[in-house]
């Protein structure tokens, strides 16, 4: 069961990284008028949200097999990450709010840790016998 919550995370994360990318270079470019550095950033953003998406499905997947605390750790903070990096920035490029990039290098970091989790999870988990 948490395998398909993470699945379901991961593939609506990365649906939304679709739109994000899709029509918020055009509001941001046409109707906010930001500038190229500013667009790159708001691409950067885009793009870390669609691979944790993928990191998320991949635990997903990973939990079907075999569940550990460290895949559940893995998934949790992709999941944070996601929302601290992406959204720090999504939140400063539409908002104007310039203290909201202050989390992004939390979500860095955090994001840092879950691939370690996902690493270790790999190195504990027990091979399946077919």
């Amino acid at each position: 069961m948490v395998g398909k919550l993470w699945v379901v995370c991961g593939a609506v994360l990365a649906a939304l990284a679709v739109v994000a990318g899709a029509m918020g270079t055009h509001l941001l470019k046409e109707r906010l008028h930001v500038s190229e550095a500013e667009l790159a950033t708001f691409e950067v953003a885009v793009r870390y949200q669609m691979y944790h998406s993928f990191a998320l499905i991949l635990v997903g997947l990973l939990a079907g097999r075999a569940d550990g605390c460290a895949l559940r750790a893995a998934g949790g903070l992709f999941l944070v990450g996601l929302v601290l990096f992406s959204g720090g920035l999504y939140g400063w490029l539409l908002t104007g709010i310039k203290p909201l990039v202050h989390v992004v290098p939390i979500g860095g970091t955090i994001w840092i840790v879950a691939w370690l989790a996902l690493a270790w999870a790999a190195l504990r988990s027990t091979p399946q016998k077919a």
